[in-house]
């Protein structure tokens, strides 16, 4: 394993992956190709790529030093995509599932990594046609790292039930907020991390795991949040790729926030105990997104998540005010505070229009900040 590299303390980095759809009965479509080759002639900032099947597409902002610049380089990103689609008569969507695609009819993209996860995982790769949000923040050191992790494990069921979109998959409601991480479960190497504060421990504890044959690399861990030591940061995978850009602006700014809380004040130490509920609180936000229980892995205390949510927010309050998030925090945690996500925005759309076709179709008109 490579070493930790330095990168400045609480910088930015998001990752979104989209769909790409037709405009005639909004199905996923495999444009995947087109769409790089339109984007290549642009300059923009960031990075866009190939996910693992060819209805989706994968766009990154370059290293931002706040919800400002993040918001400001996705939009660059997200104009320039709406304008290609428009020339491929395609259109781009968030959310965390397509609807109603059939995984079966999806394409694996022709890439040397992608075959090799094909061949290894068979039905689950095609069946992992599914878009998450990756917030990468910047750390002061490599022990600093898993600190960090630790301690932001306690907030993964507040990322989940806030970003949930995903609530319909193969046509039907699935009563889950966020269906997407149930097809990530299914992966062998997901969840969370060991537990350890040392770096020495855990490249030891790499060491190990290579030795067995398991794993080649960092890429094949799919857990919940990640180091990733070639960035200097830590990656938080949980959150499903909003509607909107501008809420995966906010969603990267209550990381940085929550980020330099735990810097600068060193509220908490993290222990092992605190998983014992880890997996039962992540289910509840998946489950049942805002309206979720919430077990505090110290107490024991049972509160209901928006209210652990906002809790949070006030203990986060001086640092979004001083990094320039708070406003648009704020926004996304009043909206939770009404039990509106994503999810439920679909689920109206789906109520009133009965046609799953046309709520993709609004999702495309949001997602260009029209919706």
């Amino acid at each position: 394993m490579e070493p930790f590299r330095r990168s400045a303390p609480l910088t930015l980095g998001v990752e979104l992956e989209l769909q790409l759809v037709n405009t005639h009965d909004y199905d996923l479509a495999p444009y995947s190709d087109e769409m790089l080759r339109l984007m290549r002639k642009l300059e923009l900032p960031g990075s866009v790529v190939p996910e693992m099947t060819s209805s989706m597409i994968e766009i990154s902002t370059g290293v931002c030093d706040s919800t400002a610049h993040v918001l400001g380089e996705l939009s660059q990103l997200r104009d320039a995509l709406v304008r290609c689609a428009d020339k491929l008569n395609i259109a781009v969507v968030g959310g965390g599932t397509h609807p109603f695609q059939q995984w079966h009819q999806q394409r694996i993209y022709d890439r040397p990594r992608f075959r090799e996860l094909s061949e290894l995982y068979g039905y689950l790769s095609k069946q992992f046609t599914i878009f998450g949000q990756h917030v990468h923040v910047g750390c002061p050191g490599a022990d600093e790292a898993l600190l960090m992790l630790h301690r932001m494990s306690r907030y993964i069921p507040h990322f989940i039930a806030l970003s949930a979109s995903s609530p319909y998959v193969q046509g039907q409601d699935t009563q889950f907020d966020s269906a997407r991480l149930n097809s990530v479960f299914a992966f062998p190497m997901s969840g969370r991390a060991p537990f350890t504060l040392s770096w020495d421990g855990f490249e030891a504890f790499f060491a190990k795991t290579t030795r067995t044959g398991v794993v080649k690399s960092m890429k094949d861990f799919y857990w919940d949040i990640r180091p990733k030591p070639e960035y200097g940061t830590i990656e938080i995978r949980v959150f499903d790729t909003p509607l909107t850009i501008e809420r995966a602006a906010a969603l990267a700014g209550l990381v940085q926030s929550l980020a330099s809380w735990f810097l600068h004040d060193q509220p908490f130490m993290p222990a092992e105990d605190d998983y014992m509920v880890y997996t039962y609180n992540r289910f509840q936000a998946c489950r049942f997104g805002l309206e979720a229980v919430y077990v505090d892995p110290v107490s024991g205390r049972h509160m209901p998540l928006r209210e652990h949510i906002q809790l949070t927010l006030q203990q986060i309050a001086p640092h979004a005010q001083r990094l320039g998030a708070w406003p648009a925090i704020e926004q996304v945690v009043q909206e939770a505070g009404k039990s509106l996500n994503d999810a439920r925005w679909l689920r109206r759309q789906q109520m009133r229009e009965r046609l799953l076709a046309e709520v993709v179709r609004q999702a495309g008109e949001r997602f260009k900040g029209r919706g």
